[in-house]
């Protein structure tokens, strides 16, 4: 299962087993570990990460890409993967103050749902993901030694991690797919689309909206009002443009 639920430093965890579906663990400025944890992380950033991170900053994806992440290529993945750059001195987030998170509201997903890792997988014709939960110890945390108790759907609920979830399970059906690309001859232009459609939202607005698209696509008009006025409505459509001019499903009508 793809793990994009993890934010971890490398080589500084190991992770447990959630037995009963619990912990006990609070994260607050009285603690003394209070953002050791947002350094030399190894964390991928997933569209909607990508969408509210650029958006709370009030930058466009070209040079929010350009100044915050970084692309690899691992196999045996198929796709690249976007993650967030750190701090080239001291290794640490560059959100990141004495006081805590500066885009807290905006944070990613797997800085939300943390200490708990989710690794996930979305199946085609499945309604919804499958997923296994651990916790994540790293040496320095000591949130585990606080008295607050939480079941997984609790602190889920109080991150704020189910929105993110339903976003980005969608992806992940993408990504997850062992659908055929196609021609090798395709496969340079398709990896494009996919990185375009993923993480680059304002250069997916202008390919529906400034080229020939919406005349060869049959785009409902209420769909298309809605994706020029919100983002989501629009990565949406991205995932569903991405299984079909990725993979050949049909889930958007030629005119």
């Amino acid at each position: 299962m793809p793990d994009l639920s993890s934010s971890a430093a490398a080589g500084d965890a190991h992770f447990d087993p959630l037995m009963d579906g619990t912990i006990t663990f609070a994260c607050h400025r009285g603690i003394a570990c209070f953002t050791k944890c947002c350094a030399a992380l190894n964390l991928v950033l997933t569209p909607y990460d990508i969408l509210r991170i650029k958006n709370r900053l009030g930058m466009i994806s070209d040079d929010f890409l350009a100044r915050h992440t970084e692309t690899r290529f691992e196999p045996p993945g198929r796709f690249p993967k976007v993650y967030l750059k750190m701090n080239p001195g001291d290794k640490r987030c560059p959100f990141v103050r004495s006081l805590g998170c500066t885009i807290y509201e905006d944070r990613p997903g797997a800085c939300r749902i943390y200490p708990i890792g989710r690794a996930s997988m979305r199946v085609e014709q499945e309604k919804e993901a499958r997923e296994k939960f651990f916790v994540v110890r790293e040496k320095h945390c000591l949130g585990f030694g606080e008295s607050r108790a939480w079941s997984v759907e609790q602190w889920m609920a109080d991150q704020g991690v189910d929105e993110y979830n339903a976003m980005n399970d969608q992806w992940l059906e993408i990504i997850s797919s062992r659908r055929a690309l196609g021609p090798e001859k395709d496969a340079s232009r398709k990896l494009q689309m996919f990185f375009m459609a993923s993480y680059n939202l304002d250069k997916f607005r202008k390919f529906v909206f400034e080229s020939k698209f919406l005349r060869v696509f049959d785009v409902p008009p209420g769909l298309a009002d809605r994706m020029a006025r919100e983002d989501t409505a629009l990565l949406k459509f991205a995932f569903d443009w991405l299984k079909f001019s990725l993979f050949g499903i049909n889930t958007i009508k030629i005119k």
